[in-house]
């Protein structure tokens, strides 16, 4: 690997005139030590930094790139729609398109609004559960996060959580004290905060898969008990399917998990890589929103037409090859090296998948929640990093963000990182 000579004069002009140098806190390498390197171009499963280095790709641009960098197709779909224009203000036929889509696929959504992020998106679900309900309090789990929202930047994972502070300053005491937050897989706590205050709740909000502590699974029973708490209290639940919606499957995870929520937080993969964000549920919710009911919500760049023209080009190649399947075939064959890279080497290190998102946690035992993954060796974890990056393979700068995989790593892709992380993790 080259020295990052440029990577380091940009990152130190940059801290002169952008706070810490990053435009997304995570982004500052703060998780694991030393400098961020800045990206010249990325092309399928690779990216090339500013100094000539290439790397393996595991991050996909934080989850959007499902078909890796720069696909031809998304590409195609971008150019076309510039040359009519790159923004209008006003509705166009593609909004339409994607809001049909959207509704065919995803199971519980009959009415969708486009935003511009997912920060935006569960952002306005909050709201429109408060409106629609008449009532403050909602409902959050510790190390889940939900974009940075005031009231959602509680007990949150993430950048938060990477940085060590999992609350954020700037949000008042009194709007903090509306937010409710308990551990993720636990029954017993999610009974008890119903029995204590379900009438005054007016939503739940849940990532049905946690991936912003890592990456945990839903224990069998716990979205089944949380969807009918919700219905017996009259609490609006909402899935915040911003990472794992389109992702999982054409209709995200909860096609997967047979569970209804009440509203749908997405973006991401929707987005072809272009800023997005969708919100949607049941009719009657989304109606509440302007200007049909009193719940204002508005956005000048929702709907835009690149990033319509980029999801759709993108999710319509995801059916049209079967990417599904052939993700759920990648990572199962990724488990089945890593798993067996590890027992070989004797460590008790808990590897966590589901479709093509995944996480190497640096613990023993079971990691189900925000205190278990807490239990990792981040010392180590920066050791990995900085040892697997130095060989060309890139994995997100902190033990608490998961991977990605994408239709453009190959089989060979994924021996090649069986053995670096191996000679790797040999030498820790």
């Amino acid at each position: 690997m080259q020295i990052q000579a440029r990577s380091s004069t940009l990152f130190a002009e940059a801290c002169k005139i952008i706070p810490g140098g990053v435009n997304s806190p995570v982004r500052a390498f703060r998780g694991v030590g030393g400098e961020p390197f800045f990206v010249d171009r990325a092309e399928g499963a690779y990216i090339w930094d500013v100094d000539g280095n290439r790397y393996l790709d595991f991050v996909g641009t934080w989850g959007p790139a499902i078909l890796g960098h720069a696909p031809q197709v998304v590409i195609d779909a971008i150019t076309k729609a510039a040359q009519r224009g790159v923004s209008f203000g006003i509705p166009n036929p593609l909004e339409v398109e994607m809001a049909q889509l959207i509704v065919e696929w995803v199971p519980s959504v009959e009415k969708v609004r486009m935003v511009s992020s997912g920060t935006e998106a569960t952002m306005s679900c909050i709201r429109l559960a408060r409106g629609a309900t008449g009532r403050d309090k909602i409902l959050k789990f510790e190390g889940c996060y939900h974009g940075h929202v005031d009231s959602l930047l509680v007990k949150a994972g993430s950048g938060a959580l990477t940085h060590g502070q999992p609350d954020s300053a700037g949000v008042p005491a009194a709007l903090a004290a509306l937010t409710l937050t308990i551990p993720f897989n636990d029954l017993d706590a999610l009974r008890a905060v119903f029995a204590a205050q379900g009438s005054e709740i007016a939503a739940v909000i849940v990532e049905p898969v946690p991936a912003n502590a890592g990456l945990y699974l839903p224990r069998p029973g716990f979205h089944e008990a949380l969807r009918k708490l919700c219905t017996e209290h009259g609490t609006v639940l909402i899935f915040d399917e911003v990472m794992t919606g389109f992702r999982l499957a054409k209709g995200g995870y909860q096609e997967l998990c047979g569970i209804t929520p009440d509203l749908t937080a997405l973006g991401k993969v929707i987005g072809g890589g272009l800023p997005v964000g969708a919100f949607g549920g049941r009719s009657d919710l989304m109606d509440h929103l302007s200007p049909l009911g009193s719940v204002y919500q508005a956005g000048t760049l929702s709907g835009n037409p690149l990033a319509m023209a980029a999801g759709l080009a993108q999710l319509r190649e995801m059916e049209r090859i079967g990417g599904w399947k052939l993700l759920e075939e990648l990572g199962a064959e990724f488990e089945q090296g890593v798993r067996r890279m590890l027992t070989s080497l004797k460590l008790p290190y808990n590897f966590q998948r589901i479709g093509s998102m995944f996480c190497l946690y640096f613990t023993a035992g079971e990691v189900h929640d925000l205190a278990s993954a807490q239990r990792s060796d981040k010392a180590a974890f920066a050791k990995f990093f900085h040892g697997c990056r130095e060989k060309g393979v890139y994995f997100a700068p902190s033990q608490f963000e998961a991977g990605f995989l994408c239709t453009a790593h190959t089989r060979l892709d994924l021996k090649a990182t069986e053995l670096i992380t191996s000679a790797v993790l040999e030498s820790l």
